[in-house]
């Protein structure tokens, strides 16, 4: 009686593992595949030269090329523009809040008066940006980045109150 029982006890596991081995070589559903994650609010960004006052909070313009746009007043908390290009833009009193801006290029843009507190500024670029009186409160930047921004703080930030010198800590 023990010979039956444990000759059925490996077939009942060898079946169980033929089953399994059967199930992964025999591939994926194409319907239980992941997809890649799709980029948040894409598709719904009707991007126009005027994107003046909007709020934007939380979209993600991830490789946008958004030269010369006027964000100017626009709440963009949250906000992710990684490798994006902002050359030009107006973001005079724009909202940055908590916002990422992974390897983008501000060059030449209007950031003054804008509130970039907790922003993630690493590996953009500021050159000849425009930055009297925006506030960088406790922003994430490169000691090479801060210091090039230092070399052009001015003003003090007209919600806040903090001094571009001092958000930066020069």
């Amino acid at each position: 009686m023990d010979k039956s029982n444990s000759f059925l006890s490996r077939f009942q596991v060898f079946f169980v593992i033929g089953f399994f081995i059967l199930n992964l070589f025999s591939g994926v559903q194409p319907s239980l595949a992941k997809r890649p994650p799709e980029i948040r609010n894409q598709d719904d960004l009707n991007i126009s030269q005027d994107m003046h006052a909007q709020d934007l909070s939380g979209y993600e313009f991830v490789k946008f090329d958004l030269k010369g746009i006027n964000f100017s007043d626009s709440d963009l908390t949250g906000a992710v523009f990684n490798n994006s290009q902002l050359n030009g833009a107006d973001l005079h009193g724009a909202v940055l809040k908590d916002a990422l801006a992974y390897a983008s290029d501000f060059e030449d843009s209007d950031l003054s008066d804008a509130d970039m507190t907790n922003a993630l500024l690493m590996e953009s670029n500021f050159e000849n940006a425009l930055i009297v009186g925006t506030d960088f409160t406790d922003a994430v930047l490169s000691r090479i980045q801060q210091k090039q921004l230092c070399s052009m703080a001015s003003g003090t930030n007209s919600s806040t109150g903090v001094s571009t010198s001092y958000s930066l800590g020069c």
